[in-house]
């Protein structure tokens, strides 16, 4: 796999000397993924169901990974890697396929890689997961080693974590990551979403690494559990008291998001698509949000950009090789000037024709797209990982 270039900088206005080589820094566990999409319904016991289409790229954090670079941010990602075939094809994907720096990154002798098995019908997926934690580190046996899920402090690479203009992560339950305030105390930005919460409490508390975040996004449910409220923008306007910028995902509804600092809100609808495979779309609405942020847009402009790049990416198979770069965007948006469908390749039956709101919605990308030349093809997920060059999903 040949690496994936990216000439066209978004941030390139702002960069200044003295600032830190690394854009975004994240650390966690890397999955296999296996999807299988074109299903009419949920498998039912005791039979056997045929996926009309099916595809295999990097998952787990590397959804999040891909989807920052894609955008041409400079990418750092901590992870374990098994010394297995599946190993070996995550890290050459990420490394050489999307530039992705992993020399904060290491390789485990004897460790398989964890594997997730997702299956997409009627708009939503189910996934079956298999790993077991990484062994620490050689010679380090502490428990800032990196274990699934979860992000190190590596003895061994003191500048861990780099300097960085942001980091992102997930919250977990009483789960402190000490990596995460000794990175905000040097002036990151923290970015981070969560996952639900499987005791049941859900308890703001019990999210210690919450104060340090500069920006929590959770989706409408996990947001309405953790405030006790009915309406995701209730549970927005609640969240932006523990928290300078909450912004809630509502799915195919699109997104809403209050400033606790300045008591602005925003609200924008989502982009109507035929959804192929939602894998990774909320790893890739954050990533476009952190995007947006970076280049310090208006807050409904970040709204905007973080949905539509979701949008493009649930049209394609896989998580992280679905992550749509600047071309495609360009693409969209070249369509919607022109009046064709505002979303996806070809269009689809969901989607709709452009109109004044959309164009009033999107016409940022006027001045951020200045400049952006065309590019070939991303790399999308194939079947099988066995194949040296991917040319597209089957």
């Amino acid at each position: 796999m040949s690496a994936q270039p990216h000439p066209f900088d978004p941030l390139a206005a702002l960069r200044a000397p003295g600032d830190p080589a690394c854009d975004v820094y994240l650390a966690g566990t890397v999955f296999l993924d296996i999807i299988f999409t074109g299903l009419d319904s949920a498998p039912v016991r005791g039979t056997e169901s045929w996926a009309r289409g099916m595809g295999s790229s990097p998952g787990g954090v590397a959804n999040m990974a891909t989807a920052l670079a894609r955008l041409g941010l400079h990418t750092s990602l901590a992870a374990a890697f098994g010394d297995d075939m599946y190993g070996d094809y995550c890290r050459e994907a990420l490394d050489k396929g999307e530039g992705i720096d992993l020399a904060l990154s290491h390789t485990v002798p004897g460790w398989h890689s964890p594997v997730t098995v997702s299956m997409a019908y009627e708009g939503e997926r189910t996934m079956i997961s298999h790993g077991h934690e990484a062994p620490p580190r050689e010679p380090t046996a502490s428990p800032t080693a990196l274990g699934l899920g979860r992000a190190p402090i590596d003895p061994e690479a003191p500048g861990c974590p780099p300097p960085a203009r942001a980091c992102v992560t997930s919250l977990a339950p009483g789960d402190g990551q000490e990596w995460i305030a000794i990175a905000a105390r040097h002036g990151s930005r923290i970015f981070a979403d969560v996952g639900w919460d499987d005791t049941g409490r859900w308890d703001l508390g019990a999210l210690p690494d919450l104060e340090h975040c500069e920006a929590f996004l959770p989706n409408a449910e996990e947001a309405m559990r953790y405030t006790r409220t009915d309406c995701p923008r209730a549970a927005a306007r609640a969240l932006s008291e523990r928290v300078p910028l909450a912004v809630v995902t509502l799915g195919a509804q699109g997104s809403c998001a209050v400033d606790g600092r300045t008591g602005e809100s925003a609200e924008v609808p989502g982009i109507p698509v035929d959804a192929l495979d939602t894998t990774g779309a909320g790893d890739v609405f954050v990533a476009g949000f952190v995007m947006g942020s970076l280049a310090g847009w208006p807050l409904a402009d970040r709204l905007a950009f973080a949905g539509l790049t979701a949008a493009l990416s649930v049209q394609e198979f896989g998580g992280s090789l679905s992550a749509p770069g600047w071309s495609e965007i360009a693409a969209w948006w070249s369509r919607v000037r022109a009046g064709g469908p505002r979303a996806g390749a070809a269009g689809g039956a969901g989607a709709q024709q452009a109109d004044g709101p959309c164009e009033g919605t999107y016409g940022f990308l006027d001045a951020v797209l200045t400049g952006c030349p065309g590019s070939a093809p991303r790399r999308r997920a194939l079947p099988t990982i066995g194949f040296g060059r991917t040319t597209g999903a089957r």
